[in-house]
């Protein structure tokens, strides 16, 4: 670490920053491609393999974080971060003639390390800065994650423009060659305007390893799995989720998913100062709590609900004179019934549930009756509309929150391991990458196997839930350790 901040610190914060930004919308790049090409019928793939490719350059990418750290350490960020981004460029561009399932995984693959920019960017800045300035800049190198929003935003504009509405599919072809272009173009300005710098003191490849034998780099890693690769997920999973479960255009959906990833990126910075100010166990538990309650709202569906209602019992033994929608006769007594009504529903302005309740007549006329026989039957429809914007504005809060506790997560680090950050930001990155690999995967079963699309919100409060309670368990310990007399008032 650097004993103060100099010019040179922010030179090279920013280009880390930018490289990562691009790296980053290269990493969710199927996310777009994958859902056009299906839904104009380009490729028939269903929700499983759109999920494994959407996953697949999310698991390249998380696997090689852990060696690319360590290759920084030991070399210096310079020359891994550009020969990465030059690397990562070939199969992208290969992937404007891929024709197939298999040769969308392979290429997938390849371009997929990208996303092991974040470990470089980590330990290339770490080493540039302070301990007292590590919280806010490597919260400010994980601004990058808004990479996601480029992708979601442009690339929908991108496709269309380039196919002509869709008139020549061909063209399609032409958006991985621009990615690549861009990818090349980064190296270069990365390799020109950046200076190389390791850590002091070089230790062996078995002396950086061995901080991976603490429980501590596991628990980060799943808080890490949360924030980070649940928030890589959804920023690929939310295209098809609002065509689907909404029916709206690939433009605006990518608009609202760049939505919940780029706002999720930049407030990365402010997560990196509150956890300077704060301290990081108490913006992560804020975090985890957020995370619960919105899940909870986010796992109720898009529904109509059928249940029997309040009916119309017989107060008397007789025989029915008359049957209507809206009474019957039985003798000389008359019992008014609720007919069905259809209520016009606009769920675009609906937002909490719209019940409706009718009676059917059970009897004919000419039919005899006892007392407390039951006349007419109810029925109790429940429309819940799920509305689009309130979904939105949820996606967009807990966004904001899985943004904070990523700088969260990475303020551990130097504290609890100022000479390994590379190596445990490595394996950290590692784990919560593999949450971006894994759940859209996950997602892709669990739709097939429910039928409803907010299943993947279960998976994220159970996640949720695992990782506070591991968090409160550590609090718990410290204070049986530290402070054993105020154990009881925390409880």
């Amino acid at each position: 670490m650097e004993a103060k901040v100099s010019f040179t610190s922010h030179k090279i914060l920013f280009f880390n920053t930018l490289a990562f930004t691009i790296c980053f919308a290269v990493w969710v790049f199927n996310s777009v491609l994958v859902t056009f090409l299906v839904d104009n019928g380009v490729f028939d793939w269903g929700p499983i393999e759109i999920g494994w490719l959407f996953g697949i350059p999310i698991l390249t990418g998380s696997i090689f974080r852990l060696p690319l750290g360590i290759l920084t350490d030991k070399i210096g960020g310079r020359w891994v971060f550009g020969g990465l981004l030059l690397f990562c460029a070939i199969p992208l561009y290969f992937l404007s003639f891929a024709n197939s399932f298999w040769s969308f995984a392979l290429l997938g693959f390849g371009y997929g390390l990208a996303g092991s920019g974040f470990a470089v960017g980590i330990a290339f800045t770490s080493v540039w800065y302070p301990k007292e300035w590590q919280g806010r800049a490597l919260g400010i190198v994980g601004v990058g994650n808004a990479g996601a929003a480029i992708t979601t935003l442009l690339a929908p504009t991108l496709l269309i423009k380039l196919t002509n509405n869709g008139q020549d599919m061909e063209q399609w072809r032409v958006l991985p060659q621009l990615y690549a272009a861009a990818l090349v173009v980064m190296a270069i300005l990365f390799l020109i305007f950046t200076k190389n710098k390791k850590p002091e003191g070089q230790r062996t490849i078995k002396q950086m390893v061995k901080p991976l034998g603490n429980i501590r780099v596991w628990r980060f890693g799943l808080y890490y799995f949360l924030v980070f690769g649940c928030f890589v997920a959804f920023s690929q999973w939310l295209v098809p989720y609002f065509t689907n479960v909404y029916g709206v255009p690939l433009v605006v959906a990518g608009l609202f998913a760049s939505l919940f990833s780029m706002p999720s990126g930049l407030i990365r910075a402010l997560g990196g100062w509150m956890s300077d100010k704060y301290g990081a166990r108490k913006v992560m538990e804020w975090v985890f709590k957020f995370s619960i309650g919105i899940s909870i709202f986010l796992i109720f569906p898009k529904m109509d609900v059928f249940t029997p209602g309040k009916g119309i019992s017989s107060t008397k033994n007789g025989v029915v004179t008359y049957v209507s929608d809206s009474k019957i006769t039985v003798d000389e007594t008359d019992f008014s019934l609720q007919p069905k009504v259809e209520k016009l529903i606009d769920d675009k302005k609906s937002i909490l549930p719209i019940k409706n309740s009718w009676q059917t007549p059970l009897v004919h006329e000419g039919d005899k009756v006892v007392k407390k026989q039951v006349l007419a039957q109810g029925t109790t429809h429940i429309h819940f509309s799920a509305n689009m914007w309130i979904f939105a504005i949820l996606a967009f809060a807990i966004g904001i929150a899985w943004g904070i506790g990523k700088a969260g997560v990475y303020k551990f680090i130097p504290d609890y391991f100022p000479e390994d950050i590379g190596t445990v930001g490595g394996m950290v990155g590692v784990i919560g990458g593999l949450g971006g690999f894994v759940c859209p995967i996950l997602f892709g079963y669990l739709l097939e196997w429910t039928g409803f699309w907010t299943s993947c919100w279960i998976l994220m409060l159970v996640i949720s839930i695992l990782c506070f309670f591991w968090l409160k368990r550590i609090v718990i310990k410290l204070l049986n350790i530290h402070a054993p007399g105020v154990t009881e008032k925390v409880e």
